[in-house]
C-alpha cells in the first residue's frame, strides 16, 4: 500500500513539475486569443474586408520574403524590422484590451498576439485579414 501511495505521489510531482517547467518557459502555456476575440475579429473583417490599410499611406502591402514568412510562427520572436500594422481603431474598440504587456498587430495578413517586451509571438490568426 505504501508503494502505491509513494508511486502516486511521485507521479503527481513529476506531472506538476513538467507543467511548471512549461509555464516557466512561457510559450507553451502563454496567452492566446479567446474564442470571443476570434469571433469579433473574424466578423469585423467579414463586414469590412481587407481594404483598410493601417501602414504607410499610398503603399501597397507586399508579402513577406519566404525565409521571413517561415519564421513567423508561434513561440518565435518577430523578425527585426518587420512591417507591422495595428488593428483598425473601430475594431480595437470592439475588442477587450489585450493582456498587460501584449499587443495585437497585423503582419502579412495575419493577426498576431505579441509580447511587447520580447517580441515573441504567442498566437496567430491566419486568413482573417485577407479574406
Amino acid at each position: 500500500m505504501k508503494r502505491i501511495i509513494m508511486a502516486s505521489c511521485l507521479f503527481f510531482m513529476l506531472v506538476l513539475g513538467a507543467q511548471s517547467a512549461t509555464a516557466a518557459g512561457g510559450v507553451a502555456v502563454g496567452v492566446v486569443f479567446s474564442d470571443s476575440e476570434i469571433a469579433i475579429i473574424g466578423a469585423w473583417y467579414l463586414d469590412h474586408g481587407p481594404k483598410q490599410s493601417h501602414g504607410k499611406p499610398g503603399k501597397k502591402a507586399k508579402g513577406l520574403p519566404p525565409g521571413i514568412a517561415k519564421n513567423l510562427a508561434r513561440g518565435k520572436p518577430l523578425p527585426p524590422g518587420i512591417a507591422k500594422q495595428y488593428l483598425p481603431d473601430d475594431l480595437r474598440h470592439l475588442l477587450p484590451p489585450p493582456p498587460h504587456g501584449y499587443e495585437r498587430i497585423i503582419v502579412d495578413g495575419k493577426v498576431l498576439l505579441v509580447e511587447i517586451a520580447t517580441h515573441v509571438i504567442h498566437d496567430i490568426l491566419v486568413d482573417l485579414v485577407l479574406k
